[in-house]
């Protein structure tokens, strides 16, 4: 890993997926529950926020900070791709700490999420010799 590296991702969030956030948050939100007058259910902000966190499992990143900005509503049906970039990158003997800021768009190149995120990924330990 190092400064400059980008991952990405996207994903297209169905009314299934709100549904489930729905249960697992506890967040009966009217936007998340009822359609709006043109029949789409709102996006969960946190729902929204899993692409950047996935994308950050897939590094091995623990979390330490995370700030998220919500620029614009997320409905089932929007594909939302996200690019992950390290902008600071400090290794040690343990651990190297990170920080990535994220840029999240809908299917239309609109922005509906920024933000970033501090923390660290542990070294492996080599696996015991037998």
């Amino acid at each position: 890993m190092k400064v400059g590296d980008v991952k990405s991702w996207a994903r297209t969030f169905t009314a299934a997926d709100i549904e489930l956030f729905n249960r697992v948050s506890g967040d009966q939100g009217v936007q998340h529950v009822t359609p709006d007058e043109q029949g789409r259910l709102m996006v969960h902000g946190l729902l929204t926020a899993t692409i950047p966190t996935k994308l950050g499992g897939d590094m091995n990143f623990i979390s330490r900070e995370m700030l998220f900005q919500f620029h614009r509503p997320v409905f089932a049906g929007d594909t939302i791709h996200c690019e992950v970039t390290i902008v600071e990158f400090a290794p040690s003997d343990l651990y190297d700490k990170l920080k990535v800021e994220f840029d999240c768009r809908n299917q239309n190149g609109k922005q509906v999420m920024t933000g970033h995120a501090v923390g660290v990924v542990r070294h492996q330990s080599p696996a015991p010799e037998i």
